[in-house]
């Protein structure tokens, strides 16, 4: 069941709200609200992290790459004989409409050589993708170590 909302709008709640200031009163008395202590400041830092900001840069851009899926082995392969056939195309976009229109046709032992291909490559990258996690575990990236900006 939906709850009906009193009569009063927010309006005209908040308008004797918004000239109160954010003191409250007490007793008679003015009250100043803290909302922010010594220890909820302390506890806001972020923890410091072993590896800088830019050596975690670099570390990510040695990450291997994910390989593309099978439509994109058989773009390649389809591009090279679309522009052959049609040399005035020079639209990707077009190009890659007829290759989406034909890849939809195809039957599926049509695909399975770019299937293939792309199993393969997906293989290689799930075992480059598990030696870089070792490698990562491990801090084995001795080669960031030694390239530094400063020659001391």
């Amino acid at each position: 069941m939906a709850r009906r909302r009193t009569s009063r709008s927010r309006n005209s709640s908040s308008t004797s709200a918004s000239t109160e200031s954010p003191k409250e009163q007490t007793d008679g008395k003015m009250a100043l609200r803290v909302t922010t202590s010594e220890k909820t400041k302390k506890s806001r830092k972020k923890p410091k992290t072993l590896v800088s900001k830019k050596q975690a840069a670099k570390i990510n851009a040695m990450k291997p790459k994910k390989p593309p899926t099978a439509f994109f082995y058989y773009l390649e392969d389809f591009r090279k004989e679309y522009q052959e056939q049609n040399p005035d195309v020079k639209s990707m976009r077009d190009v890659g409409k007829a290759c989406g229109e034909k890849w939809k046709t195809m039957t599926y032992e049509e695909k399975v050589q770019y299937y293939d291909i792309a199993t393969e490559k997906r293989a290689e990258f799930d075992r480059a993708i598990a030696e870089f996690e070792k490698r990562k575990e491990t801090g084995d990236f001795d080669e960031l170590k030694d390239d530094s900006d400063f020659d001391e």
